[in-house]
Formats: C-alpha cells, structure tokens, sequence
C-alpha cells in the first residue's frame, strides 16, 4: 500500500490541527516568520502566558527537511522511544515526509499544549524561525521531527526536551542527531528515496523484512562508497548533528 510521497508534501501545505487552542498565521519558511497562538483546552485560572521564538537549522550538506513537525506538551507524551516500534504516524513522516498524522496524534493526547507545522522543505544550510505563545500550568517540554528526505527512512528531531526553566530573555541551544524508524530498509535503491535525490516512493504500510524499531541511524553507504544500485551519493552523507534548534523565551 503506498501513500504520500515527498512531492505530494511539495504540492500541499502542511495540516495545522487547531484541536484544544486558537491557532493564528500558521506557516512558515526559511525566510518569514510566523505566529501560532495555543491555549490549553482546559485552561486554568493561574496558567501563565508564555512566548517563544524557535530557529531550526539545517546542518546537512545534501538532505532537505521536510515541513517540521514542532509539538509543545507536558511530560509523558513521547514521538518516539528508543528501541522500540515506531509508530505508525511516526512512519509516515520518517518515509515520506508528511507531518500531518504525527501532529493529528499529538493533539489528541492528554499531555498535548499545541503545535506548529512547517510550510515547506528546509534546504541544507537553510533555516526555518517561527514564533509561538502558549497559556500553560506548571511544566512544559517540546518535540521536533523531520524527515531527511533523501533517504529511506531517516528523521532528525528532539524528543520531550523541558523547556521549564527558560525565563523571559533566556535561550536554549540544542543539536539533534539522525535516527532511523526501523520501518523500511536501507536500501537506498531507486525509487525508494521520496526525495529530490531520486523522487521514488514515501510511505509504505508494509514493515516485513524491517527491524521494526527506532535506533540511531548508521548512515548512507551511496554508489560513491560501491553500493551499486544506491540512488545517493556522497553528497547525501550525514554527520550529526543534523540540525541545531534555539529557542528563546520571549514572554
């Protein structure tokens, strides 16, 4: 069963879920900024306003993003676990890019705050600033996900980082490594990779043969290190960190 592929994710812009808070100017690139306004659901009476502004930063040579997934909860929720099956909405985007059914699944989860969803592909060496500001009791921690596009299955992201402590002026640097979802081999193999590289499938229902958990990924071999039948080269190598994320509290 195939799904959406990296070009759908080019032609559509991102889902902005406005489940549980008021979202204002949605969206995003490498060279605006915009604004989500998030209130909890259940808001109560001593929550605090809170403002950040957020820059991810793409530190690979040859891998685009794809539109970030930028989610803000309370401890417990998590996009992921080391070692153990990614899930399926994790796998749509870590295949094919498309953010819309991880942050669908982060809305409706008890711990979540709210969301921001990027409009387009981050280029290597390009960046993506955006503002968000979010009424909140007690703790609060961020997530963030992006597929590396031309690869099978590769993400970079930050998984439940507290930003609890940032007062008003304070920032947070944070550098994420590449994870592999475990849910399509590496094979690299044309019409595989949903990206510019080859623009081949995305997401894939199907995991036989696959390791089926998220682990750190090993990295791209490329025809250029003698994988023949690669659709990469060594120009889609990646060292990590992957990105660099800061964040700055501004309210």
């Amino acid at each position: 069963m195939k799904s959406s592929t990296f070009k759908t994710i080019l032609k559509n812009s991102a889902l902005c879920v406005s489940v549980g808070f008021a979202l204002v100017g949605c969206g995003g690139s490498s060279s605006s900024s915009s604004s989500a306004m998030m209130d909890e659901a259940d808001n109560e009476s001593d929550a605090s306003a809170r403002a950040y502004s957020v820059s991810v930063i793409n530190l690979t040579a040859n891998q685009p993003f794809s539109p970030v997934a930028f989610i803000a909860h309370k401890e417990g929720y998590h996009a992921w676990v080391d070692g153990t099956a990614a899930s399926n909405e994790l796998e749509q985007l870590a295949e094919g890019g498309d953010n819309a059914a991880l942050l669908a699944q982060a809305s409706s989860d008890a711990n979540y705050i709210g969301h921001y969803s990027g409009t387009a592909p981050i280029g290597p060496g390009g960046q993506e600033n955006f503002q968000l500001t979010f009424d909140v009791t007690g703790s609060a921690s961020v997530s963030l996900v992006t597929m590396l596009v031309n690869t099978n299955d590769a993400y970079t992201g930050i998984n439940g980082k507290s930003i609890e402590a940032l007062d008003v002026g304070d920032s947070l640097t944070l550098l994420a490594p590449v994870w592999d979802a475990g849910t399509e081999a590496n094979t690299e193999a044309a019409g595989t990779i949903p990206g510019p590289a080859d623009g081949g499938e995305g997401f894939n229902a199907s995991r036989s043969g696959d390791v089926d958990f998220v682990a750190f990924h090993p990295g791209v071999i490329s025809q250029d290190d003698g994988l023949a039948s690669s659709a990469l080269n060594s120009t889609h190598r990646f060292d990590n960190p992957a990105a660099r994320v800061i964040i700055v509290r501004t309210q």
